[in-house]
C-alpha cells in the first residue's frame, strides 16, 4: 500500500492549523528566611502589595514588605513546614474573602472558612478585602437611628445608621455586652449584625455565640472570630474580613452593624508582624501607619446616598483602656477617628451601676439627627440632670444641710441613674424607653423610694403591654410622643395601681 506525497503533506497541514501552544509564567521565588510567622522570599520582582502567594506545601501568605532585593511575606497559616529554599509563586489575587447571604448564622475565620463544624459554606460571591471607602458624593448624612435598646444609650448617646461609634472603657467592664444587647435588639429592625471578635479566648467567643443563639439572633449574625491562639496575621485581618462581609450587604441597600472587639488587640497584632517585618517602630513600639489602619477600616463604615442604593455599615469599635487613661496612644488614636465615644467606667460598674456609662465623658457626635422625635423631646434634660446630680453628690456626702432646690436636684438624680440601669440582655423597645424617661422627667418617680424604681419601671411596662398597647403603639409608628393628657393619664393610672414596699 503506497502513501502519496499529498495525503502526507494534507495531514501535516491539518496537524499544523490544530496546533495550540499554552504558555503557562508563573513568577515563582525562593524562601531565604523564615521564623515567627514571616518569611522573606527572593525572585518575586512583580509581586504587588497585599498579592497573596501560595508556598509549595499549600500554605498561603501576603506580601508585605516589597523590597529592593528580597520581599517580605506575612503567612496566613502554620509555618512550621515551610523552611529556607522553598518555592513561592504568586497568585496574581489581591486577598478576597467569600460573601453573600450564605454567611448569615455562621462562625468563620478571617479568611472567610467555616470554623463551627457545620460543613462548608456554598457562596458565589467574593471580595477583596481591602477597597476604598465610599467617597464623600456617595454618603449621606446620617439620619436614621440604631436602636440599641439600651436607656442609657438610647437617651444620651444615640447612635445613628452609618455612625462610627467607639466604646472605650478598662476590661471587664461591659462592653462586650453592650454590643451584644445592640445585637439583640436588632431581631425585628432589618438589620444584619457582624460580631468580630479579636485575640479573645475560644470559651468567651463560644459562649457569646451560644447567647446569640438562645436568643434567636444569630439567624442575621455573623461572627468572625481570630482567637488568641491564632497567629498574628489573622488576628490583623479578622476587622478587614468583618467589614467586607459588611459592606457586600450594604451596596446592596441593606442596612449593616459591625462590632470590633477589640481594635486594641488588633493594633498589638498589627505591631508584632510590623516588628518582625522590621519596620521602624513609633510611640509606645507601633508602627508608624497605625493611625492608617483604623482609619482605612472605619471610613469604610457610611450611610449611603439613594443613588448608591441607601444602605448603610454602622461600625461599633471597642478600644480597651488600661486604668481608665483615654489619652493613650491607641484610644486618641481612635477617638478622633470615630463619631463619639461611650466610656464605660469601672467605678460605676463595680458599685452596681450597670451599663457603667459615664455621661460626662461619652458624646455622639450625630446627636440628635439620630433619635426620634419622642425620645429627644423627653430626653432633652436628662444630661443636665445627671451631670448635676454627680456633682451635688459629692457635696452632700458631707451631710451638711441642703435647700429644697438641692435636694430636689439629689432625689431626681438617684432616681435618674435607676432608671438608667438594665439588666443584661434586656434590650428595651424605643416606646418603652419614652414612656419611662417621661414618667421620670415629669416628676411622677420623684416619690417613689429608691429602691421601688427598678420594680416600678418593669411593672409599668408590664401594665402598658396590658392596658395601653395604642399609646406605644403610636409612639412606636409616628416616632413622635402622643397627646400630653394621654400620656399623663396612663403615668397616673400606672401610678394608682403601685404598691410601694414597706
Amino acid at each position: 500500500m503506497s502513501i502519496k506525497a499529498e495525503e502526507i503533506s494534507a495531514l501535516i497541514k491539518q496537524q499544523i492549523e490544530n496546533y495550540e501552544s499554552d504558555i503557562e509564567v508563573n513568577d515563582v521565588g525562593t524562601v531565604i528566611e523564615v521564623g515567627d510567622g514571616i518569611a522573606r522570599a527572593h525572585g518575586l520582582d512583580n509581586v504587588m502589595a497585599g498579592e497573596l502567594v501560595e508556598f509549595s506545601n499549600g500554605v498561603m501568605g501576603l506580601a508585605q514588605n516589597l523590597e529592593e532585593s528580597n520581599v517580605g511575606l506575612v503567612i496566613l497559616g502554620p509555618y512550621t513546614d515551610i523552611k529556607e529554599g522553598d518555592e513561592v509563586r504568586r497568585t496574581g489575587r489581591i486577598m478576597q474573602i467569600p460573601t453573600g447571604e450564605e454567611m448569615l448564622g455562621r462562625v468563620v475565620n478571617p479568611l472567610g472558612q467555616p470554623v463551627d463544624g457545620q460543613g462548608p459554606i456554598e457562596t458565589t460571591r467574593t471580595r477583596p478585602i481591602e477597597s476604598p471607602a465610599p467617597g464623600v458624593m456617595d454618603r449621606k448624612s446620617v439620619d436614621e437611628p440604631l436602636q440599641t435598646g439600651i436607656k442609657a444609650i438610647d437617651a444620651l448617646v444615640p447612635i445613628g445608621r452609618g455612625q462610627r461609634e467607639l466604646i472605650i472603657g478598662d476590661r471587664q467592664t461591659g462592653k462586650t455586652s453592650v454590643a451584644v444587647d445592640t445585637i439583640l435588639n436588632q431581631h425585628d429592625q432589618d438589620m444584619v449584625c457582624i460580631y468580630v471578635a479579636i485575640g479573645q479566648k475560644e470559651s468567651t467567643v463560644r459562649g457569646t455565640v451560644e447567647t446569640l443563639r438562645r436568643h434567636g439572633a444569630l439567624d442575621y449574625t455573623i461572627v468572625v472570630t481570630a482567637s488568641a491562639s491564632q497567629p498574628a496575621p489573622l488576628l490583623y485581618l479578622a476587622p478587614y474580613a468583618g467589614v467586607t462581609l459588611g459592606e457586600d450587604f450594604m451596596y446592596n441597600g441593606k442596612h449593616v452593624l459591625v462590632v470590633y472587639d477589640d481594635l486594641s488587640k488588633q493594633a498589638a497584632a498589627y505591631r508584632e508582624l510590623s516588628l518582625l517585618l522590621r519596620r521602624p517602630p513609633g510611640r509606645e513600639a507601633f508602627p508608624g501607619d497605625v493611625f492608617y489602619l483604623h482609619s482605612r477600616l472605619l471610613e469604610r463604615a457610611a450611610k449611603l446616598s439613594d443613588a448608591k442604593g441607601g444602605g448603610s455599615l454602622t461600625a461599633l469599635p471597642f478600644v480597651e483602656t488600661q486604668a481608665g487613661d483615654i489619652s493613650a496612644y491607641i484610644p486618641t488614636n481612635v477617638i478622633s477617628i470615630t463619631d463619639g465615644q461611650i466610656f464605660l467606667q469601672s467605678d460605676l460598674f463595680f458599685s452596681g451601676v450597670r451599663p457603667a456609662i459615664n455621661a460626662g465623658l461619652s458624646v455622639s457626635r450625630v446627636g440628635g439627627s439620630a433619635q426620634i422625635k419622642a425620645m429627644k423631646k423627653v430626653a432633652g434634660t436628662l444630661r443636665l440632670d445627671l451631670a448635676s446630680y454627680r456633682e451635688l453628690e459629692a457635696f452632700a456626702q458631707f451631710g451638711s444641710d441642703l435647700d429644697k432646690s438641692t435636694q430636689a436636684k439629689l432625689n431626681r438624680g438617684a432616681r435618674t441613674v435607676e432608671v438608667l440601669k438594665q439588666g443584661l440582655h434586656q434590650p428595651l423597645s424605643v416606646e418603652k424607653q419614652v414612656m419611662i424617661i417621661y414618667a421620670l422627667t415629669k416628676g411622677y418617680i420623684d416619690d417613689i423610694p429608691v429602691e421601688d424604681v427598678t420594680r416600678f419601671e418593669s411593672e409599668f411596662h408590664t401594665w402598658l403591654d396590658n392596658n395601653r398597647k395604642d399609646l406605644l403603639a403610636e409612639i412606636r409608628s409616628t416616632g413622635k410622643l402622643a397627646a400630653e393628657e394621654d400620656m399623663n393619664e396612663a403615668v397616673e393610672a400606672f401610678s394608682k395601681t403601685f404598691v410601694v414596699s414597706e
